[in-house]
């Protein structure tokens, strides 16, 4: 997944999170502004660039803990909710876990 795309993901997620959990409308709190902007300044510094896993796959794991709990949180609430959100990119994504999860073994 290219850096841009898993910027605009995480931003969605994020979003839908923010807004099932602290009520805002519009944008993002400001918990959730410095949770993306966390996110984004670490996509910033990937070394894999575009050629990037995504982060479940990834051999550096470069959120601290406290952030890492963060987004898990965000992604574990916003995943499933993404159908209704984002359903042609979740249904791309839960494709390529299966092909994954096939071609893995």
């Amino acid at each position: 997944m290219g850096i841009e795309k898993e910027k605009r993901t995480i931003k969605k997620m994020i979003l839908v999170f923010c807004h099932g959990k602290h009520g805002t409308r519009e944008g993002l709190c400001p918990e959730c502004q410095s949770l993306k902007d966390y996110a984004f300044s670490r996509l910033d510094l990937c070394p894999f660039g575009d050629k990037k896993p995504s982060c479940r796959k990834c051999p550096v794991h470069c959120y601290t803990p406290e952030m890492r709990e963060r987004i898990r949180e965000v992604m574990r609430y916003s995943g499933p909710r993404m159908v209704f959100h984002a359903p042609f990119e979740w249904f791309k994504h839960r494709v390529e876990e299966i092909l994954d999860r096939i071609f893995k073994n």
